[in-house]
């Protein structure tokens, strides 16, 4: 079985995630994988209350003319560039995010590539409630981005270059892991980040010794090194200093990362805290984010 045998991509008809099913038939062509368009409809009292629904004398008649509607949109949603991966195409009833992540769980999907919301200058602060839910409660990996409205024609996607962040708790071997196989997938170079908090340097107004931080350099190099021997994992590593969030999205922006692939385990540590430092780094990335 192909290691990303099944992926998902929920639709909601808009230009970010029309970028975001771009990658995801690029994905899907590429490892043979089986592609799962779903389109969730809002609860029907939701449906009703928009405006052209006043041409319909039920919510259920209105609910049954978006149902089918919803259907011929799916249809003709994909680009077309690669017309022999299996395609599966659904349209459910229901709360959007729970929609997304029990149909994820049930269906044994590999992978979930969906877009954010978050428009013009504050992209930064904004994340959709969907995707925040889905990246919250999935069980597997999931591709997103806020550049995803931006996403290269299907002729150009490619990866080159993959950005790898950990924390070295507890989920950092399933990120490395992840990260090394789609790198050797499409032989990118790899490049491993680990961010040492800016309080190695200075706390308040003491600054701590140089050597102090040059050893905590030293012991996460070494660790990381470890890691890649045990699964064989090739990669540049990368001890940066400061705010995780910026640092990480700097070495993805230097190395021009066509993907940036981090943990959002329920670990403690600098990358483990989802809501601290995940989401965070999911707005100010340059490129699509893999969050596993």
């Amino acid at each position: 079985m192909a290691w990303l045998s099944r992926i998902l991509a929920p639709v909601a008809f808009s230009p970010r995630c029309h970028g975001a099913v771009q990658y995801a038939e690029t994905l899907s062509c590429h490892f043979h994988s089986e592609l799962i368009l779903l389109h969730v409809l809002a609860p029907p009292m939701a449906l009703y209350s928009a405006p052209e629904a006043t041409a319909y004398s039920t919510a259920d008649e209105f609910t049954a003319e978006r149902l089918e509607q919803s259907k011929i949109e799916l249809g003709t949603y994909l680009g077309g560039q690669c017309p022999d991966i299996p395609l599966t195409q659904e349209v459910v009833r229901g709360d959007p995010a729970r929609e997304i992540v029990d149909y994820a769980r049930e269906h044994n999907v590999d992978l979930i590539v969906m877009a954010t919301h978050g428009y013009g200058p504050f992209r930064r602060f904004l994340l959709g409630s969907v995707t925040a839910k889905v990246l919250h409660d999935a069980g597997c990996p999931v591709w997103t981005g806020p550049h995803l409205e931006a996403a290269p024609s299907y002729q150009t996607i490619g990866f080159r270059s993959i950005v790898c962040a950990i924390d070295l708790a507890k989920g950092s071997r399933a990120v490395l892991e992840w990260a090394g196989r789609f790198a050797r997938e499409y032989a990118a170079e790899l490049a491993i980040v680990h961010v040492l908090p800016q309080s190695l340097v200075q706390w308040g107004g003491m600054y701590f010794d140089p050597e102090w931080r040059n050893q905590a350099a030293a012991a996460a190099r070494d660790q990381i090194v470890r890691l890649q021997v045990e699964l064989q994992t090739a990669g540049e590593v990368l001890i940066e200093m400061g705010d995780a969030p910026v640092a990480v999205s700097d070495v993805a922006l230097r190395r021009q990362a066509d993907l940036l692939v981090i943990g959002r385990g329920r670990e403690s540590g600098l990358l483990g805290r989802l809501r601290a430092n995940a989401y965070a780094i999911l707005r100010e990335s340059p490129c699509p984010v893999v969050t596993i």
